[in-house]
């Protein structure tokens, strides 16, 4: 009885095997009868497409009309602008691509400095280029015209190499402009090294160079003079414009060449006060609240006699209400009756204070120790405390904020020395 039952139980069990075999098989049977006739049936659409002649037609509208709607095909947009041509009875192929594409032009925006377009995979020339020069693009009006120049100093040696390279836009009185420029080193007035004469010509290309023997001591009191002037047929000289470089720290650091340009300046014809004169620029930033004094430079100084060491220097206060608020220097010019300084200063100062506030500009001149006296003063500042040409000062520099504003003023004594 119990063969029996096991038989019975073994044929049920292989019974259901068979069919569970028999049913994978019919399925995947299935699968391949379906994919093999849409194949038949996509092939047969684009082979049909295709005997309508061998002209050419955009990708997109021949996948549209040909593409049963149970397929899912998509052609990347990569490929979409491409051209596709018969390869046989049945395929399409695409067309070869040369292995050298033309280049294209990328954008240009606005902003970029790279012109006006780049050739992509090319060196675009505009990045090598060397940025313009301003300095012989932008001439001022009035321009008397500018001069290039070098300076380097050697510490060791203690000598200063200057180097004349060139001017350009010199007013000369004639056409035939014959420049020559002539080099000082104040305040010695007595010595000086002269450049070759250009002949015709208001934008001479000197290239010359001029060594000047001077102590690490005194190279930062000292002042670079360039005297340019025209000779006429009877080789007599007449002075364009000079230019006034003082030597710096700053400027001779580092035992380095340093390539300077200045604008010319007309020498000033008009005869020194008794005591000597101030020139200097102010201005005043009425968003930082900033008033800036640019000390430039003196002439005609009365210095006293019977001292071993003279130097002069600029002491300059800002005052309110007659009252000292503070109060910076320049440094020390040696020995020179006309010294250039060329030195800014700031001070804050809000703009309700400007209608109390004044500046004083003491010319000091400094001696053995720590003794100084008094070379002259001037005084700047509004009708509360000034006339004449210093009020004008200080009215102009408040009517064109953030600009520098340059004059000439006599300088008084409040007591004899």
């Amino acid at each position: 009885m119990e063969e029996q039952v096991a038989l019975v139980v073994g044929g049920i069990l292989g019974g259901l095997l068979l069919l569970l075999l028999l049913t994978g098989v019919s399925y995947y049977l299935w699968k391949r009868l379906c994919a093999t006739f849409t194949y038949e049936e996509l092939s047969e659409t684009t082979a049909a497409s295709s005997t309508q002649g061998d002209a050419l037609c955009p990708l997109d509208a021949r996948t549209q009309a040909s593409r049963p709607p149970g397929v899912p095909f998509v052609v990347p947009p990569s490929l979409q602008s491409q051209d596709w041509v018969p390869r046989s009875s049945r395929e399409w192929a695409q067309v070869p691509q040369d292995p050298y594409p033309a280049l294209e032009l990328l954008p240009h925006t606005t902003g970029s400095n790279l012109g006006d377009a780049c050739v992509a995979g090319t060196i675009n020339p505009e990045l090598y280029k060397i940025p313009e020069d301003q300095s012989e693009a932008d001439f001022p009006e009035g321009c008397l015209g500018r001069l290039w120049f070098s300076v380097e100093y050697q510490q060791e040696a203690e000598r200063l190499l200057v180097g004349l390279i060139k001017a350009q836009r010199l007013h000369a009185p004639s056409e035939n402009c014959s420049p020559l420029v002539k080099l000082h080193l104040l305040p010695d007035e007595r010595r000086f090294l002269q450049s070759k004469t250009k002949c015709r010509t208001t934008s001479p290309q000197f290239n010359e160079h001029f060594v000047f023997q001077v102590s690490s001591k005194s190279v930062n009191q000292r002042v670079l003079r360039f005297s340019v002037y025209h000779v006429d047929r009877q080789r007599k000289h007449q002075l364009l414009g000079q230019v006034l470089f003082p030597l710096k720290k700053e400027t001779l650091a580092g035992n380095c060449r340093r390539v300077l340009w200045r604008d010319l300046e007309a020498e000033s014809l008009e005869a020194p006060s008794e005591f000597g004169d101030l020139q200097f620029c102010l201005s005043y930033n009425d968003r930082l609240n900033r008033l800036t004094v640019v000390v430039l430079r003196a002439k005609g100084l009365r210095l006293r006699e019977n001292t071993s060491f003279v130097s002069v220097f600029v002491k300059v206060s800002l005052m309110n209400h007659n009252k000292f608020v503070k109060c910076k220097k320049t440094s020390a010019v040696l020995g020179s009756t006309n010294p250039v300084y060329s030195e800014t200063f700031s001070f804050k100062a809000i703009p309700a204070e400007l209608d109390t506030a004044s500046l004083s500009l003491t010319v000091l001149q400094s001696a053995e120790g720590d003794r100084s006296h008094e070379l002259g003063r001037v005084v700047v500042g509004p009708y509360m405390y000034t006339r004449g040409r210093e009020l004008e000062h200080w009215n102009e520099m408040l009517s064109k904020p953030k600009e520098l504003v340059k004059r000439w003023h006599a300088l008084c004594r409040t007591t004899e020395p």
